[in-house]
């Protein structure tokens, strides 16, 4: 029983899916209309982008790549914002959980190893604030992006100038975060870097420019899929079988629950309803209370407003804790490392947070 409640816990967003996905199916017995809810091409470029970073990551790429620039810098200050400055990119390519997941243990790594664990909290809030923001300037870089883009076929020019303006203030605040935040203390790091496969390396970035090519439709996802698959196959079946196939399912279980909440006729008068009202601010309240990625799902059944609804449900990203995913893994990997300092950590994060939460919205309230 022990077992079952850990993962249940690990996996929240999961279990919170399938739990929704079976009482909106009282309402909606299952029947053929069912089939017509999933997005077979989100979840296969998600499936695609998750193995090959997977496999990167089995490298140590993003370590080495990590290490080697942290050398050069000499203060906390400056190891910090190259941190974050490197989850902002990794999270425009490996989507934001991924980029976390890659990232904030070796911002623990570094602090750790300088006896500058005091750093950790700040250090971690603004990674996380950087994954979840950052990531909104492709399509690929949050997982509720990849659905919207493929949902409303969004050209990607337009995507692009829709995302860029709340994109550079975020990175613009971030940073500003990060200079005032974090003292100029000297650092020293004494770990070598770490040595890179790059006969390996080379393949797999030549696997991930096929899962972009993918994303853009330049060839079909079941063919693209099947080649990425096969390739890891053979060359790494390890990363196969640590993709975050809770993700994957959690995508699965909230298509039935969106799909199913858009023929409950009450549902979707009120949903519609308010969307007409304000649907970037309804997009951005509904985030906060069941996430980016379920709303995003869900609030693409009544509305035609993707402009909005993608503005919405990336800004909407920071806030509370559950308002992303990614959110919620940063959380789980402070309280495994420095235990008894949740209370502090809560407070802290939701000041930055709702604060990056409420410039943004009003920023975002004047391009709409």
């Amino acid at each position: 029983m022990g077992k079952v409640k850990s993962w249940c816990r690990a996996n929240a967003m999961l279990v919170i899916s399938l739990l929704a996905a079976v009482v909106t199916a009282f309402f909606v017995p299952p029947d053929r209309d069912y089939l017509g809810y999933y997005d077979l091409k989100t979840l296969a470029c998600l499936f695609c982008v998750l193995a090959v970073v997977g496999a990167l990551r089995d490298l140590h790429i993003f370590s080495a790549l990590s290490q080697r620039m942290v050398h050069t810098f000499s203060t906390v200050r400056g190891v910090c914002t190259a941190l974050v400055v490197i989850t902002m990119f990794g999270s425009m390519l490996l989507t934001n959980d991924t980029a976390l997941l890659t990232f904030l243990p070796l911002g623990w790594f570094v602090l750790s190893s300088t006896g500058q664990e005091k750093h950790a909290a700040l250090l971690f809030i603004l990674q996380n604030c950087a994954a979840n923001l950052c990531g909104m300037i492709t399509p690929f870089g949050n997982p509720q992006n990849l659905y919207l883009y493929s949902k409303f076929n969004i050209p990607i020019g337009e995507f692009t100038l829709i995302m860029l303006p709340p994109f550079i203030l975020a990175v613009a605040m971030i940073t500003l975060c990060c200079v005032i935040f974090v003292k100029p203390e000297p650092i020293e790091l004494k770990s070598a870097p770490e040595k890179i496969d790059r006969k390996r390396t080379a393949a797999y970035l030549f696997l991930f420019a096929i899962a972009i090519i993918i994303v853009f439709n330049f060839i079909p996802y079941l063919i693209g899929m099947l080649f990425i698959t096969l390739t890891l196959i053979v060359m790494d079946r390890k990363a196969l079988a640590a993709v975050d196939y809770p993700l994957l399912f959690t995508f699965v279980f909230f298509f039935i629950f969106a799909g199913n909440m858009a023929r409950i006729d009450v549902i979707k008068n009120l949903f519609s309803s308010a969307l007409q009202l304000n649907p970037l601010l309804f997009s951005v309240i509904s985030c906060q209370f069941i996430s980016n990625v379920p709303s995003a799902i869900l609030l693409s059944q009544f509305t035609n407003d993707y402009h909005s609804l993608l503005l919405g449900v990336n800004i909407g990203g920071v806030g509370t804790l559950i308002a992303s995913l990614a959110s919620l893994i940063t959380l789980s990997k402070y309280n495994s490392l420095c235990p008894g300092k949740t209370g502090r950590y809560i407070a802290e994060f939701s000041a930055f947070n709702f604060s990056f939460l409420i410039v943004l919205t009003l920023f975002c309230s004047f391009l709409v």
